[in-house]
Order: C-alpha cells, then structure tokens, then sequence
C-alpha cells in the first residue's frame, strides 16, 4: 500500500538507512563474519514474503547433509536473551515461528532464538557443533556478514515497485539488493508464463553474481488437528471459520475458496498474542455456524490456538510448503556454498 503523502518522511528515513549501510560497506560499524557457513534469509520489505516456508525448504534440505542450526529473533515471545527450543519450549518462551519450525521438524535440527545476533550465533554455532547456521529475517541486521544471502521478494508485491518507509512498505531502499546472491520471487502463480518472468528479471537486473529463481506455495492434501486430519476435498461439507493471524493471509483465502464458500474470515494482526477474549469471540463465531463446522488457521497460528484447552480439539491447520522452480539448481547452488566453505 503506498502513502504518498508521507513521501517526505520517506526522503528521511531513506537518508538514514543509506548512512547506516554505507558505515558496514565502508567498516566504518564492524560486521562480523564467522567460520561456520552462514545463509541469511531475508527481504527489502515490512511484511509476509514467504521467508518462514524459504526457511523450512533449506533447513530441511541442509540437515539431510549437514548439522543445521536456525537462529531467529523469536520475535512475540516473552522472554529475552538467548535460547534453544525444545519439548519444553511454548510460543510465549521461544515465538510462533521457532515452535512451528519445532513442531514440523522435532529434532531434525537445532532452532535457537536470540535477539542480539552476533552473541547468538556464535553460542549457538559452539555448542551445537553446527556445520551451518541458517539466519531468519536477517537481511538489515547487518553486524553479522552472512556468506550468502537469499532475498525474497512477493510476486503481487514486489520491491522494484515499491518505496521506502512510511509511504511505502521498504526498509530500505532497492538498492538493497545487491547484497543478495538468490533473488527469489515468492508466491508465483503455478501457471506463471515465460513472458512474465522475463519482465520480473528485467525489473530486478541480476548482477553477474546473482541468480532469480521463482517459487510458489504448496498446500499439503490434508489438514490436520491434534490427533486426526482431514482430506481438502472434504472441506466443501463444512461450514469455515477461518482464523488468520499472518501478515498476508489472501492466497490461504484464494486457495480455500477452491474447496469451500462457506467461510467466516476472523482476521488478526501478524504474530497476534491471542487473549481470552479473542478465543471467547472465536468460541461464539463459531457456535453461529451449522451443524458441520470446524476451525482453520494457518500453522505458525496453530501453535498459538492450540494453547487454549476448548480450541485445542476443534482447531485444523493447514500445513505449506515452498515449490522452487529449477530446484534441483537452486539446491546445487545452496550445498555448493556449505561444500566450499
């Protein structure tokens, strides 16, 4: 959404963040580079790109070869300093994204949180072992230098036509990009055509060091509960009450409407702390449906819902993931860099 009247503040911010990253380009503030290969995942923008389901596909990939570990700010906990999630951990201790990574993966990798990034990293790297570090919406915090960087940027809403803060959606300017070896553009259509993605990377113009990818979200067959699931094509017998607490919730929406058009949308800020009167409203909406209902949200809200002892059996979530056009390249190019370094 662009605020032209803000414009003016924009000149302001614009001068302030291109101060800040001509004093790490110049060493002028220290950046600090680690042994251990370090992968930053990232975007220019406030807002959802697809960096959690990005993050999830490279875990996933890199823990097949290598000891992974993923570092986010666990942004919405409660708590502060550094941590490690475990079967212990709840969203209030470690933040949604870290649990959702927790709850999908177990112990297939280590997932720490730290809201001061160099100390954590090195901690986590020491006492781990790890042989790679992942970095979740890292991309501005740059007193740690990431050896590779992937820069994710939405399709409906890409950062060449878009503005810096406040009267458009940037943290910084375009110019940003540059830091990037992976630029990929995120929520695609599956039927994207040849002739749009050409313009997408006319827009971009890719360095001799960088390479555009595409990608789409995948939605898994099935929704899931506590203890049971649910085929999608089952979801036409159902009155929705579809619960969204995530920065850009209009592709779930899109993607529903392909199974069911009787849905009740209560939507929520991104990370939204759910209090009890948010479950007693959600309790009373849903008591308004027929007599087949049921309630679905998105993963990363699901570890919040699901925390509530009435909601814990009547929410489902539906499970995403990332679809990498000429993945097998794009998954060279990512264990090439580990490999080398």
């Amino acid at each position: 959404m662009k605020r032209w009247y803000l414009y003016p503040f924009s000149l302001g911010y614009h001068l302030v963040t291109g101060i800040r990253n001509l004093m790490y380009d110049w060493g002028i503030s220290k950046s600090t580079k680690l042994k251990t290969p370090v992968i930053s995942v990232g975007n220019l923008s406030v807002g959802g790109s697809g960096k959690s389901p990005m993050v999830m596909y490279l875990a996933e990939l890199l823990s097949k070869h290598y000891r992974t570990g993923v570092l986010s700010r666990g942004y919405g906990r409660l708590t502060k300093g550094y941590g490690i999630t475990n079967y212990d951990s709840n969203y209030k201790t470690v933040g949604d994204e870290a649990m959702q990574l927790f709850e999908r993966f177990r112990n297939r990798f280590v997932i720490g949180v730290s809201e001061e990034r160099v100390p954590g990293a090195k901690k986590m790297i020491g006492d781990m072992d790890l042989d790679v570090l992942l970095l979740d919406d890292a991309y501005q915090h740059r007193a740690i230098k990431p050896g590779f960087n992937i820069l994710m940027t939405d399709y409906n809403d890409p950062y060449f036509k878009d503005f810096v803060l406040p009267a458009g959606d940037l943290r910084e300017s375009r110019s940003g990009v540059k830091r990037a070896q992976i630029i990929m553009v995120s929520k695609c259509p599956d039927d994207i055509t040849e002739e749009k993605k050409q313009y997408y990377i006319s827009r971009i113009k890719p360095q001799h060091n960088q390479k555009v990818f595409f990608s789409w979200i995948g939605y898994d067959e099935n929704i899931y509960s506590k203890d049971k699931f649910l085929p999608d094509n089952n979801l036409s017998y159902y009155d929705i009450l579809l619960i969204t607490g995530i920065a850009n919730p209009k592709p779930l929406i899109s993607h529903l409407a392909k199974f069911s058009q009787r849905v009740k949308h209560l939507k929520f800020k991104d990370h939204h702390n759910f209090s009890e009167q948010d479950i007693k409203d959600i309790v009373a909406e849903y008591r308004k449906l027929g007599e087949y209902k049921l309630i679905l949200t998105t993963e990363k809200d699901y570890v919040r819902l699901k925390t509530f002892d009435y909601l814990r059996d009547l929410v489902y979530y539906w499970p995403i993931n990332v679809n990498i056009e000429n993945r097998e390249e794009f998954n060279q190019i990512i264990l090439d860099y580990v490999r080398k370094n």
